[in-house]
């Protein structure tokens, strides 16, 4: 069971039997009455958000979700073909459960994929990866210092905003929760 003074972004909880992730909380004390805690919950089955309001110092449940390594292979249509390291057993996940990992997601990279309820509904990515510039406005000579940035579309398709350096063909470290650019990678 969770506290909800353990309430962070990111934290998995179970709420009428349905797994559900924290996408944002504001703790409330208002002047008059019980502090609150107002959250932003995405349902981890259909990946619908709702607006949901707790006590504060009320429990909610810790879903039962295991995670395993499979390595991703490749897409077919809509769906996403995952391999199971250890069986070779493929399964595949819509894009509707894969959601927005899909824009760092490469061929032949291992995630782990998370189960409930002894099916696979979602992925999670390694916090960062690497991935290659295609395409991108050319930089200015000399022009290294500055905060100044310019999109880029990488490899996977997905658009991130980078410093005016960095070419076509160069490697990038990325950060998949924020989709930020972190650093060249040489």
């Amino acid at each position: 069971m969770y506290d909800t003074s353990e309430f962070r972004k990111g934290l998995k909880i179970e709420v009428d039997g349905k797994p559900f992730e924290i996408i944002d909380f504001l703790h409330v004390k208002p002047g008059k009455g019980g502090a609150f805690v107002r959250t932003k919950l995405k349902n981890m089955l259909n990946g619908r958000v709702l607006d949901q309001t707790f006590r504060s110092g009320e429990k909610v449940g810790r879903p039962d979700l295991q995670e395993k390594q499979m390595q991703y292979l490749y897409r077919e249509g809509n769906n996403y073909c995952l391999m199971d390291n250890e069986t070779y057993d493929q399964i595949f996940l819509s894009e509707e459960q894969i959601g927005d990992s899909r824009l760092f997601l490469t061929e032949n990279e291992t995630v782990n994929v998370l189960i409930f309820n002894e099916k696979p509904i979602g992925i999670e990515l390694p916090i960062f990866v690497e991935l290659s510039v295609i395409d991108t406005e050319p930089g200015i000579k000399g022009d290294t210092a500055s905060k100044v940035t310019k999109p880029a579309t990488l490899e996977t398709g997905a658009v991130v905003p980078v410093p005016i350096f960095i070419d076509v063909g160069d490697r990038i470290k990325v950060d998949t929760r924020t989709g930020t650019y972190v650093e060249r990678v040489r």
